[in-house]
């Protein structure tokens, strides 16, 4: 992780906690896929990340995801984190916004 650029770095770290605290959130979801700038592009400041245009892959439906993180210098930590699990992305809209079945 280390390798990455810290954009990257902070990106795929959030992105990670994204997935895992849907899972562990909310029953039911195994989610094996994210698109952080499915909607809209994320917006990074310095250690913050807010993607509010996301969207989350689990057990073969998308949804909407919207996040903001914030990670400790060397990217590898979170600081904080909060999230909002959206509606279902409907099939049509899927390749659209780069989203793989």
């Amino acid at each position: 992780m280390l390798e990455l650029s810290p954009e990257t770095r902070l990106e795929q770290r959030c992105n990670a906690r994204a997935m895992g605290i849907v899972g562990r959130e909310h029953q039911g979801f195994k989610p094996d896929e994210f698109v952080a700038y499915a909607f809209a592009n994320p917006v990074v400041q310095g250690h913050v990340i807010a993607a509010g245009g996301a969207a989350l892959r689990s057990r073969g439906t998308w949804y909407h995801v919207a996040y903001r993180c914030e990670t400790s210098d060397d990217g590898l930590r979170i600081r904080a984190f909060s999230y909002t699990l959206g509606a279902p992305v409907p099939r049509q809209e899927w390749d659209k916004h780069y989203l793989v079945p």
